[in-house]
């Protein structure tokens, strides 16, 4: 039986370049860092100084009221799904056939920690009656859901960093098995906060490069050190091309293969050959009934860890096999940071936007590329996509070996 087409219908997204899709984008065009020393005091404490904050905070769009109930991670999903629901020319749908899934890889964690700091030294009297309901993981979703009446059905893949990129997997899932005609579908995280930045710099995972901030996301580069925290969300509407064709919606992409695998390799540490991250490849592909030659970029998961980076190569090189050559492949985490589990949805955005505009963003920062890449990879500037019938991979890993790759074809 044929598989029900998905469509992209809808864009949203606020992130550490821009408090918006328009913005966000025009700055990875520009080669531009959204990242900078942290404000905070704090952070003279810890070995790092510097994260991607959002360029826009919620105060900004929210009223005071509705933020004292919200997580920060509620906050950005409410922001990013307001403007890709608008953007989808804020649809006419059945609730009950309107469905959300919408992940963070972390949850709540800010009010966690705020209201136990409350707790401790203010007594349970002066704990926050909205905590529970904020710092529960699907608490995103769940707002969603009640924003737009959405009845179908709200899920919360919780797959770390991967966890964003599942949710649009499972979306275009859940379009196909005619659950749904729309679903909003994405990521959202807001971690940046001391005990975080400790716990990721004590695995040595994150960048030091506190003299110069800008340049310390650097994928693929030779001196490359670890990654940058990021926060922001991505979310995208996914709609069965059949319902999108009769509103007569705008079509960003097809929304046409999803693959999922995992290492089993270890809790932390990606399998260095990439095997499980190739087979998602395969797999999407085989999904989409495409072939390694339709593609022609791939938006990596490289976050600018010296283990993480070189795999990912292998991997994409093993399942594109010799088609890899003509591949562009770049990571936009070298301008946003590393969004945890916002960066899938992000980086699908960047993806779905390079195949309507026929622009790949560029990988900065790269002063000398590792002898161990080998794909082309887009650096420094934009690169024109080729013209025609063409597709685009983004690919999300996480800890716990989860991996997933999303197959975007050109409208």
């Amino acid at each position: 039986m044929a598989k029900t087409d998905v469509v992209v219908t809808g864009l949203g997204a606020t992130t550490p370049l821009g408090g918006d899709v328009a913005t966000t984008w025009s700055a990875l065009l520009d080669g531009r860092s959204g990242i900078s020393t942290l404000p905070e005091e704090w952070h003279e404490s810890l070995p790092v100084h510097f994260a991607g904050r959002i360029a826009q905070e919620p105060s900004e769009k929210l009223p005071k009221p509705r933020l004292r109930r919200l997580d920060r991670t509620q906050q950005f999903a409410l922001i990013a799904a307001g403007e890709a629901w608008a953007d989808a020319g804020s649809p006419e749908v059945d609730p009950l056939r309107l469905g959300v899934v919408v992940s963070s890889g972390i949850g709540g964690i800010l009010t966690i920690l705020e209201q136990y700091d409350t707790f401790r030294e203010k007594g349970w009297r002066r704990v926050s009656p909205f905590t529970v309901p904020m710092l529960m993981p699907n608490s995103p979703a769940a707002a969603i859901s009640l924003e737009y009446t959405a009845r179908a059905g709200s899920h919360v893949p919780v797959s770390a960093c991967a966890s964003s990129a599942e949710a649009i997997a499972n979306g275009v899932d859940m379009i196909r098995a005619g659950r749904a005609d729309i679903v909003i579908a994405g990521g959202t995280e807001a971690a940046i906060h001391p005990l975080n930045i400790a716990s990721f710099a004590s695995m040595r995972a994150l960048s030091t490069r506190n003299d110069d901030p800008q340049t310390a996301s650097r994928p693929w580069d030779k001196d490359r050190d670890g990654f940058v925290m990021g926060e922001g969300a991505g979310i995208v509407i996914l709609e069965s091309a059949e319902h999108a064709a009769k509103r007569g919606a705008r079509v960003y992409a097809h929304a046409s293969g999803v693959g999922y695998t995992n290492d089993a390799y270890d809790i932390v540490q990606p399998d260095p050959e990439g095997a499980g991250q190739s087979r998602a490849i395969t797999q999407a592909l085989a999904d989409a009934d495409l072939a390694p030659e339709d593609i022609v970029h791939v938006n990596a998961h490289a976050t600018s860890t010296p283990a993480g980076d070189v795999g990912e190569t292998r991997a994409i090189r093993a399942a594109l096999g010799a088609a890899a050559d003509r591949v562009a492949v770049t990571s936009t985490k070298s301008m946003t940071g590393h969004l945890l589990g916002g960066a899938g949805a992000v980086e699908s955005i960047a993806t779905i936007l390079a195949l309507h505009d026929g622009r790949i963003p560029p990988t900065i920062n790269i002063q000398e590329l590792d002898p161990e890449v080998a794909v082309d990879i887009v650096r420094d500037k934009p690169r024109d996509m080729p013209s025609g019938d063409v597709a685009a991979i983004n690919e999300s890993f996480g800890f716990g070996g989860h991996n997933i790759a999303l197959v975007f074809r050109r409208a």
